[in-house]
Formats: C-alpha cells, sequence, structure tokens
C-alpha cells in the first residue's frame, strides 16, 4: 500500500513538471510526438497492435466525427508499470486486435511525456492508469462518454468496451441514418441537376439545329430570289437589248443584188423567217436580226444542217461587247467575220438552238 501512494506522488510530481515546462516550450509537433510514439512502442512491445492513427488528436477527433464512427484513446505512462503490463498483456493481443479491426474503431494512442499527449490528459482530467478514453458523437459535439482506468484483462477490458459501445451507438447509428438520408438527398439532387441539365442541353442543342437550319434555309431563299431577280433583270434587260440592237441590223438588199444570199431561218418554235443579207455583212448582222425577232430564244447558237457545223459567235450576253453596245464603248474592237467567209451558200437553210431548252 505504501509503494502504491509512493508511486503516485512521484506521477504527480512529474506531471507537476511537465505541466510548468510545457509554458516554456517554443514549438509543438503533434503528429510527431504521436509517431514518436509509435516507434517507441513497437520497439518496447513489438509491432502486432492495434492499428495506430498517425495524426494528432484534432484531426482523429475531426476524422472519426465525420465518418462517423467510435474513436478509442489511449494516454501511456511509460512510468507506470500497470501501463507497461497493459501494453504487453492487452494491447497487443490478437482479440483486442481483431475486435477494433472489425468494429472499425479508430484508435489514437499517444506518450503522456509528450506534449500533444499531456494535452489530452489534461482535458481528460485523470491520473490513473492504464488509460483509455471511448469518443463518439453526441449531439452533434464528439464527446468523452467512457473511460477506462486501471489495469484489466483482456476479457474485461472487451466487455467493458462492448458495454458502452451497445450504450452509446444509437446517437452514433442516427447520425448515420441521417447522413445516409442527406447523402440519398445529394445524390437524388444531384442526379436531377444532372438529367435537367443533360434535358437542357438536348433543348439547347435542338434549339441550336433549328436555328441554324432555320437560317439555313433563309439564305437558300434568299439567295434563290437574289438569283431568280438577278435572272429576272437580266432577262428584262436583254428584252430590251433587242429593241436597242435592231438599228444596227443593215437594210436587206434587193432580190437583183449580185451580192445578196438567201437565208431561211428556223426558230425553236417551229416558225420561219426569209431574210436577205449581202455577202459582205459581218456574221454579227445575222445573229443581231434573229436576236431581234420575236421567235427567238434570249441565249442561242446558230447552226447549218448538212453538213451540221456550228457558225461563229457567241450566245447574247449584257456583259459581251459584241452584243451589248455599252460594253462595246468600253474599249473593245472584236468583230465577226463576213458571212461570204463562212462558205455559205447562196440560200442556205439555218437553224436556231434555244441554249436554255
Amino acid at each position: 500500500m505504501i509503494r502504491y501512494f509512493f508511486e503516485r506522488f512521484v506521477d504527480l510530481i512529474r506531471y507537476l513538471i511537465r505541466f510548468i515546462s510545457s509554458f516554456f516550450r517554443d514549438t509543438s509537433d503533434p503528429v510527431g510526438d504521436v509517431l514518436k510514439f509509435i516507434t517507441n512502442f513497437e520497439r518496447s512491445f513489438g509491432t502486432q497492435h492495434p492499428e495506430f492513427y498517425q495524426g494528432s488528436y484534432s484531426q482523429a477527433i475531426r476524422d472519426a466525427k465525420q465518418e462517423l464512427r467510435f474513436l478509442l484513446i489511449y494516454l501511456h505512462n511509460p512510468h507506470s508499470v500497470e501501463a507497461q503490463d497493459f501494453c504487453t498483456n492487452v494491447l497487443t493481443h490478437n482479440e483486442v486486435i481483431n475486435y477494433l479491426t472489425r468494429n472499425r474503431i479508430f484508435f489514437w494512442a499517444c506518450s503522456t511525456d509528450s506534449s500533444e499527449g499531456y494535452k489530452v490528459l489534461q482535458s481528460l482530467r485523470e491520473n490513473t492508469f492504464p488509460l483509455l478514453a471511448l469518443v463518439t458523437l453526441v449531439d452533434n459535439q464528439m464527446t468523452v462518454v467512457k473511460k477506462f482506468v486501471g489495469n484489466t484483462s483482456v476479457e474485461s477490458l472487451l466487455s467493458r468496451l462492448q458495454t458502452a459501445i451497445e450504450e452509446n451507438e444509437v446517437s452514433l447509428i442516427t447520425a448515420r441514418l441521417e447522413k445516409e438520408e442527406r447523402d440519398m438527398n445529394r445524390m437524388l439532387r444531384e442526379e436531377q441537376d444532372k438529367a435537367y441539365m443533360e434535358s437542357l442541353r438536348a433543348d439547347q442543342e435542338k434549339d441550336r439545329k433549328k436555328e441554324e437550319e432555320r437560317r439555313r434555309k433563309e439564305n437558300e431563299e434568299r439567295e434563290k430570289n437574289e438569283r431568280e431577280m438577278d435572272e429576272i433583270n437580266k432577262r428584262e434587260q436583254l428584252i430590251k437589248l433587242k429593241y436597242e440592237l435592231v438599228g444596227k441590223i443593215p437594210s436587206e438588199p434587193s432580190p437583183t443584188d449580185s451580192n445578196a444570199m438567201r437565208l431561211m431561218i428556223k426558230f425553236p418554235n417551229g416558225s420561219r423567217l426569209e431574210r436577205r443579207f449581202r455577202k459582205s455583212d459581218s456574221l454579227m448582222s445575222l445573229y443581231y436580226f434573229v436576236f431581234c425577232q420575236d421567235a427567238s430564244p434570249l441565249k442561242f447558237q446558230i447552226t447549218t444542217n448538212f453538213p451540221r457545223r456550228e457558225l461563229p459567235g457567241r450566245p447574247p450576253s449584257l456583259d459581251d461587247p459584241l452584243w451589248n453596245p455599252q460594253a462595246a464603248s468600253n474599249g473593245t474592237n472584236e468583230t465577226l467575220p463576213s458571212l461570204e467567209s463562212l462558205d455559205l451558200k447562196k440560200a442556205e437553210v439555218l437553224f436556231v438552238n434555244d441554249l436554255e431548252a
């Protein structure tokens, strides 16, 4: 009994010394304190032990709260004989290791000789070793719900730990269910949002294609109308050109003129027209004469029949200096050969071919 009180007195003196010295420490390394404890534990008791949480106490509290798991804290007093026995006979036991693993319990441990371990010890307000504390979520706060102090057996520890878990798992189960419901609602909202966005994108794509199709049709219709208007304008100008070219047709020679030749002209509509030209007249005079007839198409070519050959010349065009007097006034002097040079008979049958038919 005297030895027991003496050891408690020595422990108290050590704690007071650590408490006072903690005010003069310039640096703190919580994670380093934990890792140092793990190294020392494995050096003293071997590598068979529960999976230690390798982080600070605040990190362990945060992760246990976030993952809704129990957190078991072990504070090790390296100067306690009971703590040494507890590590040797209980903490490294397979049943303890398997229980903590099977129940997914975070296990955080540190030495009371370190700054991190000492701070946690002060928060627990305990001086008896070995010391364990079970922490879980209560009213949305991580709370110590059970302390296990003093040396104990494997069976006793597991029995007391299981009882404490059963007494406090209701709040944790409730929190898990609430989290699952929140996660499910969040996933449902995300799926709904995703479906909505996909539907919106599909509608936008349809609208975009409809708008492109509408613009394409509008452009095609506009271009078609422009082409039709351009064609109408050109035809109107060609019709107007008929009247302008009448004055360029040479007068018809008399039947007794030895220089005259008689041409029978057949139009696409079946009508015929006979007209005399001088052999010296330009082939363009024949083109002008045919063009100015009501039966003449606006674009044509003149051919002989036997043998069939096309007479030189080009179809009527507003941009062609041979046809348009205004274009011809821009400086071109192009001319066509005379009728005599084309080897035409004195009486010839010519055919007018519609190039637009």
